[in-house]
Parts: C-alpha cells; sequence; structure tokens
C-alpha cells in the first residue's frame, strides 16, 4: 500500500499577526485567509528493513536512518522527523518502517505558511496510514503544538487551520487556546472577480520568518505600544475584510489590503525591504487598489488587487522587477488523504 496526503497553501488577506503569541493569548486574534490550489504532498511508502527514509523532493535531500522510536532534531528535515516522534508518543507506537516523501509546490519561506502545510500533510499521511483518531481540530492544533512547542519554531496559529480545513475563512484565536473556524459562504460569481483581480506576485526573495515573529514577539512582550496598536488595527480589518468579501464589496477588499499594509510594517522591522517598496509603490501608481505581503513579511509572495481595466497596465509595472506572477485558483478543500495499492 501506498498512502498519500496534500494540503493547500493559502493567502493572508487581513489579520496576519494577531495569530501569534503572545498578542493572541492576551488580546485575542482574528485572521481571514484563503487557499490556493498550490500545495504541500506526502507519500509514506511503508517498509519493513528497519529503516526510516525521508526524502524532500524540493531540497534535493535524502536522508535513510534506523527505526527508532525517536530521531534527533539536529537541522536536517526536522519537521519530518518532528512529526514521527509526536505520532510514535502520542499513541504509544512501536517503532516504524517507512519511506516519507515530501514536495511542495512553492519554495519554502515563501509567506504561504509553508512549513505548516507541510507539517499538516505529513500528518495527514500517517493519520492515514495508521488509521489514527484524529479530525481536523484536532490535526491542526497537533500540527501548531509540534511547530511551536516540540520544534520551538517561531510562528502563528492560523496555517495550519488553513492547511486542514481549506476555503475562505475567517478564524478567531481566544486568549484560552480556543479556536473557532467560520467559513465563509460567498456567492461564485464574488470568488471568480476576486481572483480575477487578485495578482500573486512572488518577489523570487526568500526570508527566515521566525526571526520577523520574534521581534513580532518581543515588542508585545515589552508593551510596545506602536507594534500593539497596529495588530489592534489589523484585527479590525479582519473583521472588516469578512464584511467586504461576504457582500461582495471587492473594491473594499483592495483598500483594505492597503490599510492592512499600512499598519503591519509598523509591527516589526524587516517587515517590508526597499525592494518591497519599489513593487508596492510601482503598482500602486500604475492603478492598484492595494496590496501587501502574504506571511510574516520581508520577501516571498505579495498580493496586489487591481479593477479588471488597470490589470494589464499593473501586470507590465511588474515586469521591470526579477519577480514572477504566479498562475492560482481559489481551492475549498483542505487537506486531502487517500490510500492505492502498491
Amino acid at each position: 500500500m501506498i498512502i498519500h496526503s496534500k494540503a493547500p497553501f493559502r493567502i493572508g488577506l487581513a489579520g496576519g499577526g494577531t495569530d501569534v503569541s503572545p498578542y493572541s493569548d492576551q488580546f485575542g486574534g482574528a485572521v481571514l485567509n484563503a487557499t490556493l490550489n498550490l500545495y504541500a504532498s506526502s507519500t509514506i511508502i511503508p517498509k519493513n528493513d528497519g529503516k526510516i527514509v525521508l526524502k524532500a523532493t524540493n531540497l534535493d535531500k535524502v536522508i535513510i536512518l534506523n527505526s527508532e522510536s525517536f530521531l534527533e532534531i539536529n537541522g536536517e528535515l526536522d519537521l519530518q522527523k518532528g512529526v514521527y516522534n509526536r505520532i510514535i508518543k502520542t499513541f504509544n507506537l512501536d517503532p516504524l518502517s517507512f519511506e516519507l516523501i515530501t514536495k511542495m509546490d512553492v519554495l519554502p519561506g515563501s509567506g504561504l505558511g509553508t512549513s505548516s502545510t507541510l507539517v499538516v500533510s505529513i500528518i495527514g499521511a500517517f493519520v492515514q496510514w495508521l488509521k489514527l483518531p484524529l479530525g481536523d481540530h484536532d490535526i491542526a492544533q497537533l500540527a501548531y503544538s509540534i511547530e511551536r512547542e516540540d520544534l520551538k519554531m517561531a510562528g502563528g496559529k492560523q496555517d495550519q487551520y488553513a492547511a486542514t480545513f481549506g476555503g475562505i475563512n475567517f478564524i478567531e484565536f481566544f486568549a484560552d487556546n480556543q479556536v473557532i473556524v467560520n467559513p465563509l459562504r460567498v456567492r461564485d460569481e464574488w470568488i471568480e472577480t476576486l481572483q480575477n483581480n487578485l495578482i500573486l506576485f512572488y518577489t523570487k526573495t526568500s526570508r527566515e520568518s521566525a526571526k520577523i515573529i520574534e521581534v513580532q514577539a518581543e515588542n508585545v512582550v515589552q508593551k510596545q505600544e506602536k507594534p500593539i496598536n497596529a495588530m489592534h488595527f489589523l484585527k479590525e480589518h479582519a473583521f472588516e475584510m469578512k464584511a467586504a468579501i461576504s457582500k461582495g464589496d471587492l473594491t473594499g477588499v483592495g483598500e483594505l489590503l492597503d490599510k492592512s499594509w499600512q499598519q503591519k510594517k509598523q509591527m516589526a522591522k524587516g517587515i517590508s525591504t526597499s525592494e518591497i517598496d519599489r513593487i508596492y509603490d510601482a503598482v500602486m501608481n500604475a492603478g492598484a487598489i492595494g496590496g501587501k505581503i502574504s506571511g510574516a513579511g520581508g520577501g516571498g509572495f505579495m498580493i496586489i488587487y487591481v479593477d479588471q481595466n488597470l490589470k494589464t497596465a499593473v501586470i507590465d509595472a511588474l515586469h521591470q522587477f526579477q519577480g514572477e506572477i504566479y498562475p492560482y485558483v481559489f481551492c475549498k478543500e483542505g487537506l486531502l488523504t487517500w490510500s492505492e495499492d502498491e
């Protein structure tokens, strides 16, 4: 038997950063995101030779290990190891022998929730293989716990839920660690228009989101008024974005993207760069209504909203930069798992 899974990457439309501790713990957070037809995929091939083979195709990395109850976390494919370690521990399993192959449609550090989505995909493959009693909320929470608690990786809570549930979701984070996922029911014609008017632009720059997020978290710990107020505005924007999308006010969506971007840059140093500022100024001068970096900032993907009649001018403005416009469609499905006979 061969086991497969895939989980979709997401773009953050509003509220990003308010899902990060300690802000979400103290004040509660809210985000609005949407998943795309770009995926993290995992394949498990069971073995019986006492070995574990980990293959990350994007990184051209292969590791062969002895089958043990705990795999050393040493900087080599730690996400894969972290999921395995927690599965063995939580379900009190004997060491497993298998080959795990992972693949991502975008590069790490691109701002689409890559690491969290990959973790959800890997968990999904183990759930399918071992018939583990985990529902969607369980998988998302387990993915968060593996990254933030076991592996000590800085980051927020939205990506794990977006990847697991899929679709356009308004997600609230409460001080008691409760998370509520609210799927938005949006008319198909509005989704098509949003999809057509929203450009996904890869800046071809990567960044280590953890460093930006650590600064952001420290600003909250130090009670820095300017960054905290910016996060308050971003949370408010998530509620406003929910209302705009729900009633088909797509120009309002673009305007909120711009408002959110101006506030997001106040949360921590490094969220924007001189190159990102140049790109943003160019598309706004060409007629875009708004945009922002997706994810923690510093690089990766930008989303840009422009009315159809000015889209060509904005695309022309983007062509002067080294990045790449990515084709995409919104996807409604979250984590998918299945098996096939060898």
